[in-house]
């Protein structure tokens, strides 16, 4: 049974989304797993990262709460490769990131209307 939305459930899942994303970076810092410090952090975020989703879900819809934190990664994940990174950004990679963003927000919308 679903917990009454508060914004808990859209802070867990916030959380979510960064500790995936710090994840994410941690995991490309790792180099393959031959630097320790950010291969222990790569777990230790994702493990988080999915213990903050799994309370999400005790607020908010399973399809919201993996589409937003799905795509929303995504979008981040993306911009950090451009911005820290410096990996290329294609203007057709640009635009489908838009279309993962516009699916996330057509999803949200959906689901609020039930």
């Amino acid at each position: 049974m679903k917990k009454e939305v508060n914004g808990v459930g859209w802070l867990f899942l916030s959380m979510a989304i960064l500790l995936e994303l710090s994840g994410t970076v941690s995991m490309k810092l790792s180099e393959s797993f031959t630097r320790v410090v950010p291969s222990v952090l790569m777990f230790v975020f994702y493990g988080a990262s999915f213990t903050s989703l799994n309370y999400a879900l005790g607020y908010l819809e399973v399809s919201a709460v993996y589409a937003i934190w799905s795509g929303v990664g995504i979008v981040l994940i993306a911009l950090a490769g451009y911005f820290i990174f410096q990996e290329r950004l294609s203007l057709a990679s640009v635009l489908w990131i838009g279309v993962i963003v516009i699916g996330v927000a057509g999803l949200s919308i959906s689901n609020k209307g039930h």
